[in-house]
Protein backbone atom coordinates (compact mmCIF):
# COMPACT_ATOMS: atom_id res chain seq x y z
CA UNK A 1 0.00 0.00 0.00
CA UNK A 2 0.92 3.58 -0.80
CA UNK A 3 1.29 6.55 2.00
CA UNK A 4 -1.45 7.36 -0.34
CA UNK A 5 -3.42 5.03 -0.03
CA UNK A 6 -2.89 4.81 3.68
CA UNK A 7 -3.73 8.62 3.99
CA UNK A 8 -7.09 7.77 2.04
CA UNK A 9 -7.99 4.85 4.07
CA UNK A 10 -7.78 7.00 7.22
CA UNK A 11 -9.54 9.97 5.32
CA UNK A 12 -12.73 7.21 4.57
CA UNK A 13 -12.77 6.07 8.31
CA UNK A 14 -12.59 9.94 9.78
CA UNK A 15 -15.39 11.05 7.38
CA UNK A 16 -17.67 8.51 9.25
CA UNK A 17 -18.12 10.68 12.12
CA UNK A 18 -20.26 13.08 11.89
CA UNK A 19 -18.38 15.19 14.58
CA UNK A 20 -14.92 16.58 15.59
CA UNK A 21 -15.75 14.19 18.82
CA UNK A 22 -15.58 11.01 17.75
CA UNK A 23 -12.92 11.67 14.96
CA UNK A 24 -10.62 12.19 18.12
CA UNK A 25 -11.67 9.43 19.87
CA UNK A 26 -10.65 7.56 16.90
CA UNK A 27 -7.21 9.07 16.87
CA UNK A 28 -7.08 7.87 20.72
CA UNK A 29 -8.12 4.51 20.03
CA UNK A 30 -4.77 3.53 18.15
CA UNK A 31 -3.13 4.78 21.05
CA UNK A 32 -3.52 1.15 22.27
CA UNK A 33 -1.77 0.02 19.80
CA UNK A 34 1.24 1.90 20.45
CA UNK A 35 4.65 0.58 21.19
CA UNK A 36 6.76 0.91 24.72
CA UNK A 37 10.44 2.27 23.14
CA UNK A 38 13.19 -0.10 24.85
CA UNK A 39 15.21 2.76 27.42
CA UNK A 40 18.20 2.19 25.14
CA UNK A 41 16.22 4.17 22.10
CA UNK A 42 14.80 6.95 24.46
CA UNK A 43 17.88 9.23 24.23
CA UNK A 44 18.33 12.77 23.86
CA UNK A 45 19.09 12.48 19.86
CA UNK A 46 15.28 10.43 19.76
CA UNK A 47 13.17 13.28 21.36
CA UNK A 48 11.46 15.51 18.92
CA UNK A 49 12.02 19.07 20.25
CA UNK A 50 8.81 20.70 19.62
CA UNK A 51 5.91 18.40 20.91
CA UNK A 52 4.13 19.26 23.40
CA UNK A 53 4.25 16.02 25.53
CA UNK A 54 7.47 14.28 25.58
CA UNK A 55 7.78 12.04 22.58
CA UNK A 56 10.89 9.56 21.37
CA UNK A 57 11.66 8.66 17.45
CA UNK A 58 14.16 6.36 16.41
CA UNK A 59 15.10 6.21 13.01
CA UNK A 60 16.96 3.47 11.29
CA UNK A 61 18.14 2.90 7.24
CA UNK A 62 18.22 -0.73 6.70
CA UNK A 63 18.41 -2.14 3.03
CA UNK A 64 17.02 0.44 1.65
CA UNK A 65 14.33 1.58 3.60
CA UNK A 66 13.39 4.24 6.68
CA UNK A 67 12.40 2.33 9.67
CA UNK A 68 10.89 4.18 12.51
CA UNK A 69 9.75 3.32 15.91
CA UNK A 70 8.16 6.15 18.34
CA UNK A 71 6.82 6.66 21.80
CA UNK A 72 4.84 9.60 23.24
CA UNK A 73 3.63 9.86 26.58
CA UNK A 74 0.35 11.25 26.18
CA UNK A 75 -2.69 9.63 24.77
CA UNK A 76 -3.24 12.02 21.46
CA UNK A 77 0.48 12.26 20.80
CA UNK A 78 0.70 7.94 21.19
CA UNK A 79 -2.22 7.76 18.48
CA UNK A 80 -1.26 10.57 16.52
CA UNK A 81 1.87 8.33 16.58
CA UNK A 82 0.53 5.23 15.50
CA UNK A 83 -1.28 6.59 12.63
CA UNK A 84 1.74 8.61 11.30
CA UNK A 85 3.79 5.88 11.51
CA UNK A 86 1.91 3.77 9.53
CA UNK A 87 2.29 5.88 6.76
CA UNK A 88 5.94 6.68 6.85
CA UNK A 89 7.55 3.75 8.23
CA UNK A 90 9.38 0.98 6.32
CA UNK A 91 9.26 3.38 2.79
CA UNK A 92 11.95 4.04 0.82
CA UNK A 93 13.92 7.93 1.30
CA UNK A 94 12.36 8.19 -2.11
CA UNK A 95 8.60 7.62 -0.80
CA UNK A 96 8.79 9.76 1.81
CA UNK A 97 10.50 12.76 0.36
CA UNK A 98 7.89 12.56 -2.82
CA UNK A 99 4.92 12.69 -0.47
CA UNK A 100 2.94 15.91 -0.14
CA UNK A 101 2.22 16.35 3.82
CA UNK A 102 -0.83 18.37 3.25
CA UNK A 103 -2.23 15.12 2.74
CA UNK A 104 -2.57 14.85 6.07
CA UNK A 105 -4.55 17.82 6.32
CA UNK A 106 -6.63 16.46 3.84
CA UNK A 107 -6.69 13.56 5.98
CA UNK A 108 -9.09 15.08 7.77
CA UNK A 109 -6.59 14.93 11.24
CA UNK A 110 -5.02 17.94 11.50
CA UNK A 111 -7.72 20.37 12.58
CA UNK A 112 -8.30 17.95 15.35
CA UNK A 113 -5.20 19.00 17.11
CA UNK A 114 -4.79 22.04 19.34
CA UNK A 115 -2.25 24.62 17.58
CA UNK A 116 0.97 23.56 20.12
CA UNK A 117 -0.20 20.04 18.88
CA UNK A 118 -0.06 21.29 15.51
CA UNK A 119 3.21 22.40 16.09
CA UNK A 120 4.57 18.98 17.71
CA UNK A 121 2.96 17.01 14.42
CA UNK A 122 5.33 19.63 12.01
CA UNK A 123 8.31 19.29 14.60
CA UNK A 124 7.82 14.98 13.81
CA UNK A 125 7.46 15.56 10.23
CA UNK A 126 10.59 17.61 9.67
CA UNK A 127 12.84 14.72 11.63
CA UNK A 128 10.70 12.11 9.46
CA UNK A 129 12.05 14.43 6.25
CA UNK A 130 15.39 15.13 7.27
CA UNK A 131 16.01 11.93 7.97
CA UNK A 132 15.08 10.59 4.81
CA UNK A 133 17.26 13.05 3.28
CA UNK A 134 20.20 12.25 4.97
CA UNK A 135 19.48 8.71 4.34
CA UNK A 136 19.12 8.94 -0.09
CA UNK A 137 22.55 10.99 0.87
CA UNK A 138 23.81 8.26 1.61
CA UNK A 139 22.70 5.84 -1.04
CA UNK A 140 24.58 8.19 -3.80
Amino acid sequence: MTMEEQVRLYKEDLNLFDDNDGKLDYILDYSKEAIKLDASKKTDENIISGCSSLAWLSKEFKDGKVLFEGESDSIIGKGMMVVLLSIFNERTPEEILSFDSKLLSEMGVVELLSPVRQQGMEAFLNVIYNYAKTCQEEKK
